[in-house]
Order: C-alpha cells, then sequence, then structure tokens
C-alpha cells in the first residue's frame, strides 16, 4: 500500500479517536431477537385456544370445583360466538361445572379483543432459511441445463423443496389480534390470558366492525 494511503487511514483512525465511539445523538434503532407469532386464519384455530384457555382455568386452585358463567357480548361477532361456544364445550368437557345463567355463586368468564392495524410495519425478515431454500432451488434447477438432456426435469427438484418448506411459510402482514380471557368473582381477578395472533386482512370484520369504532361488544380498533 503506497505512503500516502496509509497517511489516509492512519489520518482517519485517529480522527475518529478524538470523538467518542459509544456516543450518538439519538438511540440506535436494533432489533428483537427472532420469535414466532402464529396466524389464525380456521375456526379450528378458535377450537385451539379454547380447549388451551379452558385447561388453563381448570388448572387454577382457587377455580376448583368452583360454577362458571361464560358471559355473552351484547352484540356477537362471528369470533365472540364461536369461541363463547367453543370455550364452553371445552370447559364442560373438561369437567367444569357452567351454569346457564349468571348467579352470586359463580365465576364469570370473559374474553375481550382488540384489533390493532399496523399502519408501517416497515421491513420484516423473511422465514429463517427462506432465502437459504430459495437459492438452493434455484442453484439445484440449474443442474438439468448442463448434465440432463431434458431441462424441464430441473422443476421437479425445485418443487421438492416448495414442498418441504412451503406449509411453514406464511406472510406477516398488518393485522394482529389480542384475545384476553379472563376469569373474576366479587371484583377479584382470578384468571387473566393474552394471546396474539396475526390474521388476514380479509378476516378482521370476524373479530369486529372495522373502521369505525363500534366493536360490537368488544374493544376493537387500535392503529399503531
Amino acid at each position: 500500500m503506497p505512503f500516502r494511503t496509509w497517511g489516509v487511514v492512519l489520518s482517519a483512525v485517529l480522527l475518529g479517536g478524538c470523538f467518542g465511539v459509544n456516543t450518538s445523538q439519538a438511540p440506535i434503532a436494533t432489533t428483537y431477537p427472532i420469535s414466532e407469532q402464529q396466524r389464525m386464519q380456521a375456526a379450528q384455530h378458535w377450537e385451539v385456544l379454547a380447549e388451551h384457555e379452558a385447561g388453563d382455568i381448570l388448572a387454577k386452585r382457587d377455580l376448583w370445583g368452583k360454577p362458571l358463567y361464560v358471559e355473552k357480548h351484547e352484540q356477537e361477532t362471528a369470533f365472540s360466538h364461536g369461541f363463547r361456544s367453543l370455550l364452553t364445550s371445552e370447559l364442560v368437557e373438561q369437567g367444569a361445572i357452567v351454569r346457564t345463567q349468571p348467579d352470586p355463586s359463580s365465576a364469570h368468564v370473559s374474553f375481550d379483543v382488540q384489533v390493532i392495524n399496523h399502519q408501517d410495519r416497515g421491513f420484516v425478515r423473511p422465514p429463517q432459511g427462506a432465502l437459504t431454500a430459495l437459492a438452493t432451488g434455484i442453484a439445484v434447477a440449474t443442474i438439468p441445463f448442463n448434465h440432463w438432456t431434458e431441462p424441464a426435469l430441473g422443476l421437479i427438484p425445485a418443487a421438492a423443496l416448495a414442498d418441504t418448506f412451503s406449509g411453514s411459510w406464511t406472510t406477516t402482514g398488518k393485522q394482529e389480534v389480542i384475545i384476553t380471557t379472563q376469569v373474576s368473582q366479587y371484583d377479584t381477578l382470578h384468571y387473566s390470558s393474552s394471546n396474539m395472533y396475526y390474521i388476514n386482512a380479509g378476516d378482521s370484520d370476524q373479530y369486529g366492525a372495522p373502521g369505525t369504532g363500534d366493536s360490537a361488544g368488544l374493544p376493537l380498533s387500535s392503529d399503531w
């Protein structure tokens, strides 16, 4: 490396040393470690959540043997109607005493849904391994052009890779729901559980009335 180039590099290093290395005029953006969040897009997924919540409710020691009443929303949505029915069925199936009418001796089971519509998500990293699988599929697909007599055979390994990984891939999307299930009695909260899911944009009306502020009995929409 020429002496002049070394001089420029050395000057840059020395100049950089004149400033605090760990300083900034504003916080530097960073990211969270990779995590996973499920997408709720079928009534069977509501059943999975109902089964999970029923099991956790009945596992609470202070709710053992206590009659339960699952509250009904004044204005039902597709989700509130379906989830209430599924949660009631799961509670009965798992041995709970479920009242059909509220009474002072019963604990009240309620649930709350908040739909979140993100206006600007920015860049979201693709699923782990997606780029590697894509690159591998492209590379393998080029083999027939060089070694096989029928180029169309190159679609076979690429399709096999797609079949292997496509079931675990889904878009992130901008719509999410927070579903909170609670059990209370005498102004005391005995159980509270919140779960977050991605939802398809076209399904948001199943959880309330989008964009109107009318939540159909549920706190609905917040823009983050």
